[in-house]
C-alpha cells in the first residue's frame, strides 16, 4: 500500500506540479488541494494524463468551513471536495478547490470531464449556494424551486425560513413564516468535557 501511495504520489507531483498548493497524505489516502483557478485544468489532467487516468467522478459534495470542528475556520468558507476514481490502475484521490469569493462562491464545472458531476453539482449548488460555472444545468435538485436560501449553510436557521401547510379553506397548500421559536440543541460531546471519556 505504501509503495502504491508513493506512486501515485509521485505521479500527482509529476503531472500537476505547482498547480498543488497542498498535497496530504493520511490514512492510506492523497488529498489534494488546489486553486479555484487551476481547478479545471488540474481535474483535466487527473482524468486525461496517462499516468494517472482518474475516469470515474465517485462523489463531488460541498462544505461550508465557516465553523469547522467547533472552532472558528480561517481561509475561504466554502470547499468543493472531489473523489475520484482510476479503474485502469487501481488508485483514489481526493481533489479539493476553495471558492475564493464567500458572497459569491463560485468554481469551475467539471461535469464535460465526468458526467456524473452533472447532479452532484446541482446538489452543491442548492444546498450550499457555489455556483459551478460552464454547468449547462444548474438548478435546485432537492428543495423546492421557490426555495430561498441554502440550507446546509452553517449559518441557516435549523428552523428554516418558511413553513408550509394545507389550508382547507383554500384548499390548497400555502406556505407562511415560521411560527416555531428557535431553540439551541448542543451536542453533549460539544457541551460537556468528559463526555464519553474524552478530556
Amino acid at each position: 500500500m505504501t509503495q502504491k501511495l508513493d506512486n501515485l504520489q509521485a505521479a500527482l507531483t509529476d503531472v500537476l506540479g505547482e498547480r498543488i498548493q497542498r498535497l496530504q497524505r493520511e490514512r492510506g489516502e492523497i488529498t489534494i488541494t488546489v486553486k479555484a483557478a487551476d481547478y479545471l485544468g488540474a481535474a483535466k489532467a487527473l482524468h486525461d494524463d496517462p499516468r494517472l487516468q482518474f475516469e470515474q467522478l465517485i462523489d463531488l459534495c460541498g462544505m461550508d468551513m465557516s465553523a469547522y470542528r467547533n472552532a472558528p475556520w480561517e481561509g475561504s468558507r466554502f470547499v468543493v471536495v472531489t473523489h475520484l476514481l482510476s479503474v485502469s490502475l487501481n488508485w483514489r484521490v481526493r481533489l479539493k478547490v476553495f471558492a475564493p469569493d464567500d458572497d459569491l462562491p463560485m468554481v469551475a464545472s467539471v461535469n464535460d470531464l465526468w458526467n456524473s458531476a452533472n447532479w452532484f453539482e446541482r446538489e452543491a449548488f442548492d444546498m450550499y449556494g457555489i455556483i459551478f460555472e460552464g454547468h449547462q444545468d444548474l438548478r435546485r435538485i432537492l428543495t423546492d424551486y421557490g426555495f430561498i436560501g441554502h440550507p446546509m449553510r452553517k449559518d441557516f436557521p435549523v428552523s428554516g425560513h418558511v413553513e408550509m401547510r394545507y389550508d382547507a379553506e383554500t384548499r390548497r397548500v400555502v406556505y407562511q413564516p415560521v411560527t416555531i421559536e428557535p431553540r439551541e440543541i448542543t451536542p453533549r460531546v460539544v457541551r460537556e468535557d468528559n463526555y464519553g471519556g474524552l478530556h
